[in-house]
């Protein structure tokens, strides 16, 4: 019986992977530079994004580009609570699929890049803001005021999570005013990716 149930579940884990997969690869397909990544997060990458957010500070978490939802699950599984998250996608397909498996949770329909006007309506401070989007195909400009939203939309010193496939920073850091940490690069990851932590540099944690 204990080895039906393991089968079970080996075989619901390999069909949700599959879903995770048709899914990106569509979305890919149709915005190539919305989407970024041909495959979602591997979950040694979202662990990773996910252990820079502190559960026991107060206030919602926000996601921008969530996708299928793996930083989601390693948030929750980091002790976020569901109903905490507020998660902000582009793709109606993803909404879709975000709403079925995270009905506890906020998601917006919206602009990321535009996330003043997109999350309008959120008057609390959030405790993080943990971000898959693929800034390295935006303009310089365009990420940094993103940045900065973030960092109104926070209290001081909490972080603005972000990984990056690439070798350097997704922010420039020239003439910075902002503090950086960054993790190992996650091998296990396809490809390797690394994850980058701003924090207000006026605002000390």
């Amino acid at each position: 019986m204990r080895r039906s149930g393991q089968r079970l579940v080996k075989r619901l884990a390999a069909e949700t992977q599959f879903e995770n997969e048709a899914h990106f690869l569509k979305s890919w397909f149709n915005r190539p530079l919305m989407t970024g990544a041909v495959y979602p997060s591997g979950k040694a990458l979202a662990r990773m994004m996910a252990r820079f957010v502190d559960p026991a500070l107060p206030g919602p978490v926000i996601e921008l580009g969530p996708g299928t939802g793996p930083v989601t699950d390693a948030l929750i599984a980091r002790g976020v609570a569901e109903e905490r998250l507020v998660l902000v996608e582009y793709s109606k397909d993803f909404c879709r699929l975000l709403r079925k498996r995270y009905p506890k949770a906020r998601v917006v329909e919206g602009d990321a890049y535009n996330l003043k006007a997109t999350l309008s309506t959120l008057k609390e401070p959030a405790a993080a803001v943990v971000s898959s989007l693929p800034l390295m195909t935006r303009p310089e400009a365009q990420r940094l005021e993103l940045l900065r939203t973030g960092f109104a939309m926070m209290p001081p010193g909490c972080p603005f999570v972000q990984f990056t496939y690439a070798t350097v920073s997704p922010m420039p850091l020239k003439s910075r005013d902002f503090e950086v940490e960054v993790s190992p690069r996650v091998w296990l990851n396809l490809p390797p990716a690394r994850v980058w932590v701003y924090r207000d540099g006026d605002k000390p944690a």
